[in-house]
This record gives structure tokens, C-alpha cells and sequence, in this order.
């Protein structure tokens, strides 16, 4: 007995498979796949040191005094964690792990950590410490207005 296949029907469920596929596979290699234009040795990590802004401007984010000194804080609904390396120096980068897109959970003496594999990245710019990511964690635009801590 032979079955009858429908043409429209076969390539409406290919299409779904495609578009799936390709999204899928868009998220993996943007949170696991390594930057194409990156050689991965730039010499600057990308870090970036939270710039001090006059007044207003930026969604806030928290305050300077919740970042302790030689540490950090999570912001994890903005996918942010800043850090202040050196008394009054705050530095901000994304809190999303460059190894499988995880957020970071925790700054600890001197790294910012991911609990999903365990990769550590330095809080004064960012750098992975221990795999197994090996891309630093991005700068993020953050400002300090007052004690406040802003977006952008």
C-alpha cells in the first residue's frame, strides 16, 4: 500500500523546522560562539571605567554604595554587574557569561562567577581568570551621577 504525501503540507513543516533551526542555532553562537571580527588578542579587554555623568540622564540602576570596594554587585534583571576595583573606581560589564549565556551569580574575591561551569572573570576589566569561557565579559555603558548609578 503506498501513502500519499501532500507537497504543501511536507514544506509548510520543513519551513517551521528552518526557521526554528536557524533561530536556535542564531542564540547558540551568539552566546557560545567567539566574536568573527575578534583576533582575541587586542590587547584591551574592552573594559570600561563607569563614567561620572553631571545630573539625570540613564535608567538608574542602583546606588555607588551598594557596590563594595574590591567587589561588585549584580544587577540581574538589566543583565549588569559593576564593580569597584579600587576605592572610588567602578567599572560595568555585561552579567551574561560569554561561555553559554548564563548570568552571572556571585562577585567573589576579585572575579565575577558563573555557577553554571564555573568560568571567573577579573573585576577590574572583565577577563577571564578561569575557563571555561575564554572571552572576557563585555563593557557595559553605566554612569555615576551623585552616588547613583545610571544606564547609558
Amino acid at each position: 500500500m503506498t501513502q500519499s504525501r501532500n507537497p504543501a503540507r511536507l514544506t509548510a513543516r520543513r519551513t517551521v523546522v528552518a526557521a526554528v533551526g536557524a533561530g536556535g542555532l542564531g542564540a547558540a553562537l551568539a552566546a557560545c560562539g567567539d566574536d568573527p571580527g575578534d583576533s582575541g588578542d587586542s590587547g584591551d579587554s574592552g573594559s570600561e571605567q563607569v563614567k561620572p555623568q553631571e545630573s539625570g540622564g540613564g535608567a538608574p540602576l542602583g546606588t555607588t554604595g551598594e557596590v563594595p570596594e574590591g567587589g561588585g554587585k549584580i544587577f540581574k534583571d538589566e543583565k549588569v554587574v559593576v564593580t569597584q576595583p579600587e576605592p572610588g573606581e567602578f567599572k560595568a560589564f555585561s552579567a551574561v557569561c560569554t561561555h553559554q549565556g548564563c548570568i552571572v551569580s556571585s562577585v567573589e574575591d576579585g572575579t565575577i562567577n558563573c555557577a553554571c561551569h564555573g568560568s571567573k572573570f577579573a573585576i577590574a576589566d572583565g577577563s577571564v581568570t578561569k575557563g571555561p569561557a575564554t572571552q572576557p565579559l563585555p563593557a557595559e555603558d553605566v554612569r555615576v551621577d551623585g552616588d547613583a548609578l545610571r544606564r547609558g
